[in-house]
């Protein structure tokens, strides 16, 4: 199995920006899609935006559209998640998970992923 460990988290001003990085050991990271999800306090885990295996498709939560910007880099076994014009809303645990490529390219519920790291709080500041 994967093993994923977050970092890049830290405290960020209205309309600052912020880079995570996932780092993946034990496998590859090349055989698994990828996802980026967050969790407030008091709130259920949501989808943030994933990429496939080779980093040929991405897809974002509408509300990061244009903010945010998810790569990979299969060499280092690690994937990003560039985070601009960030807004107080956005503060939570942001976390990483791998989707094994047999199950399908991504998804969007929590569910659809078998690995998670242990997140890195995110904290923007008005």
């Amino acid at each position: 199995q994967v093993q994923l460990v977050e970092s890049g988290g830290g405290l960020v001003q209205d309309g600052g920006s912020l880079r995570l990085s996932c780092a993946a050991s034990g496998r590859t990271l090349s055989r698994y899609n990828m996802g980026w999800f967050r969790q407030a306090p008091g709130k259920e885990r949501e989808f943030v935006a994933a990429i496939t295996w080779g980093g040929g498709a991405t897809d974002y939560a509408d509300s990061m559209k244009g903010r945010f910007t998810i790569s990979r880099d299969n060499a280092k076994n690690t994937v990003y998640l560039q985070m601009n014009s960030l807004k107080p809303e956005d503060t939570a645990v942001y976390y990483c998970a791998a989707r094994p490529r047999e199950l399908g390219s991504w998804e969007t519920a929590p569910s659809g992923y078998a690995y998670w790291g242990q997140g890195t709080q995110v904290a923007v500041s008005s």
